[in-house]
């Protein structure tokens, strides 16, 4: 008597869904984008700021942060001069934790 085996259920799974979700993490994978995703869950900060805590120029920064604020990863909100970064998507935060475990303990 030949048992059947249970079909396995696979985990819900769209290649369009994975296409968008490695192109993120694409942007996600820069150290200089890293570091803004640190201190940005950490509080809000300056282009400036954000710059010169990882030693680039504005220019550069704000072109990591554009490419951030495209994939939905941070938004931003001007007072008065400033314009502040902030965290738009709660995932990066477990995200980060990961990153930290692994390769900043």
């Amino acid at each position: 008597m030949a048992t059947k085996t249970k079909p396995k259920a696979k985990p819900a799974g769209d290649p369009q869904a994975f296409a968008q979700a490695a192109e993120c993490l694409k942007t996600l994978a820069h150290p200089v984008r890293l570091r803004f995703v640190q201190l940005l869950l950490h509080g809000r900060y300056t282009v400036g700021e954000l710059a010169e805590d990882c030693g680039v120029p504005d220019n550069v920064a704000s072109e990591h942060l554009r490419l951030m604020q495209r994939c939905g990863f941070f938004t931003s909100e001007r007072e008065g001069r400033k314009v502040f970064y902030q965290v738009a998507e709660a995932h990066l935060a477990n995200i980060m934790s990961c990153i930290e475990s692994r390769f900043l303990s």
